[in-house]
């Protein structure tokens, strides 16, 4: 306890750079999950794609974040193990931070799309079981955590699988298939408003005091998905099929159509990746900063302040701008061949995982989700349109990225310590 008093501004500083670190790694790896696919297809360029993530991935992050980041603050941790020696738990954090953000900084270095969440989720089981004690992790909560990186992205396959489906009954296999899809677009792009905008208002704004009824949720989030659909359908009316191009060979004047929604599901997966991911740069900040405030004593409830959410959005923003653009190159292409109207199935699926995952303050792998959508569209275009080779290589570094996080946090667990204890 009186180390708490004495070092707390200490603490609390370290805590945010941490923080700051482990966001920027989010921003340089993970952010393309969110645009991959977008760039991938060619719907909008990598400079393009940037400027939407910096807004979206900030929005979602301050908007809509406040809900996964009450798991990761205090949802893996018994509190009760460390009642007498909070210190321990403060070291542990700011160990999990470093050693989740010196992985990520590792990985995208190397160009390797790693989760954030297995990196944090890992390094905090990690300290918490060698530094603490085994019993002190709740193992039933790592359990539906893990369990959700399996289901996530069956669930997010599964989705895209239908809507490419969809997609090409109704719009390519039909008589005149760019006129149909100008015709059904603008109602993707109302689905695609009104799930976001459903999660944020019945979820994410709760850390905000802003409390709404279901009934009010469903009816705002119609009229946002309404307005977007209009903005949308606006975009989509002023397309002109190019005469030059044989429908008959490809359809390369729907691709145009669908390059205008694909802009629309680009936002919603940025909005959607900064709600879920901001969690695993600021739930431990967040932890660290009310154990200092409530001098020692680890509290089973204290609010979010909103500085600390400001702290992970803009860190994300900055990572995104340095080294961002190097590993969304590389993701949009390697799984299977994109186009905007594959693109589109694939992101609008993850999207909907992301947010709804979001909303019930389960954190999940954004990276999971988006490489689960993007199989389901290789599936429901045939299997024969996958690179199992580039699918094997990023399910090695998902399994390596548990134990190296871990591994990681002990050390740096083990060094605080050592100079603080």
């Amino acid at each position: 306890m009186e180390l708490i008093a004495d070092q707390g501004s200490v603490f609390i500083i370290l805590a945010c750079v941490f923080g700051a670190f482990m966001a920027w790694g989010i921003g340089a790896n993970d952010v393309a999950n969110a645009m991959g696919t977008s760039v991938g297809s060619k719907a909008i360029t990598i400079k393009q794609a940037v400027l939407i993530a910096i807004v979206f991935e900030f929005a979602g992050a301050f908007f809509a974040g406040g809900e996964v980041t009450a798991t990761i603050r205090k949802g893996i941790i018994d509190p009760s193990f460390t009642a007498d020696s909070p210190e321990l738990l403060v070291f542990g954090m700011l160990s999990a931070l470093l050693a989740a953000g010196t992985w990520l900084l590792i990985a995208s270095f190397r160009g390797w799309p790693v989760s954030t969440t297995h990196s944090i989720v890992g390094a905090i089981v990690g300290f918490a079981a060698v530094g603490i004690s085994m019993d002190a992790v709740n193992w039933g909560k790592v359990g539906s955590i893990a369990a959700s990186w399996v289901v996530s992205p069956a669930v997010a396959g599964s989705i895209s699988f239908v809507l490419y489906k969809t997609v090409k009954h109704w719009i390519h296999d039909s008589s005149d298939p760019f006129r149909q899809s100008k015709r059904l677009v603008p109602f993707y792009i109302l689905l695609v408003g009104f799930v976001i905008a459903m999660v944020t208002l019945t979820k994410g704004l709760k850390h905000l005091g802003l409390n709404l009824s279901y009934q009010d949720a469903l009816w705002m989030a119609t009229l946002i998905g309404l307005v977007v659909m209009a903005i949308g359908a606006f975009f989509v009316q002023r397309i002109h099929a190019d005469q030059e191009v044989s429908e008959a060979i490809h359809l390369a004047n729907v691709e145009k159509v669908f390059s205008v929604l694909m802009i629309f599901t680009a936002c919603a997966m940025a909005f959607a990746h900064g709600s879920n991911d901001v969690a695993n740069a600021i739930g431990p900040v967040a932890a660290v900063v009310s154990i200092i405030e409530h001098g020692g004593e680890i509290a089973a409830k204290s609010a979010l302040p909103i500085w600390i959410l400001l702290v992970g959005a803009l860190g994300i923003v900055v990572g995104l701008m340095t080294f961002g653009h190097r590993v969304i190159a590389t993701v949009g292409s390697g799984i299977t061949e994109l186009t905007p109207s594959r693109g589109f199935a694939a992101t609008l699926a993850a999207a909907t995982t992301v947010v709804v995952a979001s909303g019930t303050g389960l954190p999940i792998s954004t990276t999971h989700v988006l490489v689960g959508a993007i199989l389901g569209v290789g599936l429901a275009m045939g299997a024969d349109s996958l690179n199992m080779k580039k699918i094997g290589s990023i399910f090695v570094s998902w399994i390596v990225t548990l134990p190296a996080g871990a591994a990681l946090a002990v050390i740096f667990f083990y060094s605080f310590t050592a100079i603080w204890g």
